[in-house]
């Protein structure tokens, strides 16, 4: 894992976070783009959303899921960025989708397309470069080191741009036609929300792939909406948990486990049986091993969750392997690993860290995560913890 994370939690301190500048012009200028898909009775739909460029996760979950012809197979979006293989993915996305059975939506990850609508402002490539420069990877920067550029070399990125544009017209053509939401009847699929009551060819696209948080907001449906965009661990406070959330009462399913950017995180495939079943389940994949429980162990009376957003600490006693940590807004104090620090200042962000004690019975199987001299930080049924007891060899 590489322990990939959010722009404005890695930039210097003092540093302001990058923006994109043809944001408030794509909201005057678009309308999503919605396809309209009838699956007949009988056929799974597998759901899989916030790839990122994770081949081997893709791969993986894939055949965890025993994916075959009869399926029908939903990319929900964010397919690319913050990976390092972007350009493959999508080239392997482009094959499957001709089978006719593979669809996509596009994320807010994966709009690269309207980079070449006319009338963008020229800071939009500023950015572009800036973000190149900053991000080291992702398709703009796979396209580029394909064509024997190297993107740190660049003062200006409007001549490879254009040359992009001439060399890849399958590309753009290819990420410009993806929908930002697929009609189902009884089910919506959407990067990240949409606004009730409102027919999906009025929304603008960030109103569906842009939606923060979607389950702590207000909203409810009357039909099944799937989205990813918010990795499901965001919304707990003490206890980690990467599994997709169902929330049958509003028929919200956020599926998105942090594949890539987060160092539990796990590729996540919701599996409806079909299109007019709500008998869901899930398979998970991440490449953690696995070793064997030995010793049963007590959930922990209290925990905390240190995560993206709120990540800012106060170093109390750095250490070589653990650093004691106040967590800045809450005050809470926990031991959290010297090499998650993101600086060496005395207040820093962090990776997104738990002291969770993970409750444990002899026998049960671990994914470890971390192997520390006090532990390991493993996942027990996609929940994220600590555990302190002896373990079988890994699997």
């Amino acid at each position: 894992m590489n322990g990939v994370h959010s722009t404005e939690d890695r930039l210097p301190h003092g540093r302001k976070p990058l923006r994109d500048p043809s944001r408030d012009r794509r909201k005057e200028r678009r309308r999503a783009r919605v396809r309209h898909l009838d699956i007949e009775l009988g056929r799974r739909i597998l759901v899989i959303s916030d790839i990122h460029g994770n081949v081997p996760y893709f791969q993986g979950v894939l055949e965890l899921a025993g994916f075959c012809d009869r399926d029908v197979l939903i990319i929900d979006g964010d397919f690319l960025e913050k990976g390092t293989e972007s350009l493959r993915m999508l080239r392997i996305l482009m094959e499957m989708e001709k089978r006719g059975n593979v669809h996509l939506v596009c994320g807010n990850c994966d709009d690269w397309a309207d980079m070449y609508l006319p009338g963008f402002p020229d800071g939009v490539f500023d950015y572009m470069l800036q973000y190149l420069q900053y991000r080291r990877w992702g398709l703009l920067w796979d396209l580029c080191r394909e064509q024997g550029i190297d993107p740190m070399t660049l003062s200006d990125f409007r001549p490879v741009s254009r040359l992009l544009y001439e060399k890849y017209p399958e590309i753009w053509a290819f990420l410009g036609r993806i929908p930002h939401a697929i009609d189902a009847g009884p089910f919506v699929f959407a990067h990240a929300g949409m606004t009730p009551g409102k027919p999906l060819e009025e929304h603008d696209p960030s109103e569906l792939d842009r939606v923060d948080a979607l389950l702590k907001t207000d909203r409810r449906f009357d039909r099944w909406l799937v989205v990813g965009h918010w990795p499901v661990m965001l919304y707990g406070e003490n206890i980690v948990s990467a599994n997709p959330i169902i929330d049958r009462e509003r028929r919200i399913i956020s599926i998105d486990g942090g594949c890539t950017l987060k160092d539990d995180g796990q590729l996540n495939c919701l599996i409806i049986p079909d299109i007019r079943s709500e008998d869901f389940s899930f398979v998970a994949y991440d490449p953690f091993p696995v070793a064997v429980a030995l010793e049963d162990q007590e959930e922990g009376p209290r925990s905390w969750y240190i995560r993206w957003g709120d990540s800012q600490v106060r170093v109390l006693r750095r250490g070589a392997e653990f650093s004691r940590c106040r967590h800045v807004r809450t005050g809470y104090e926990m031991d959290i690993l010297t090499k998650y620090l993101f600086s060496d200042e005395e207040v820093t962000g962090c990776n997104d860290s738990t002291d969770y004690i993970l409750p444990v019975r002899a026998g049960d199987r671990l994914r470890i995560v971390e192997r520390t001299s006090r532990g390991v930080l493993a996942k027990r049924n996609g929940v994220s913890g600590w555990y302190f007891g002896r373990l079988s060899p890994e699997e």
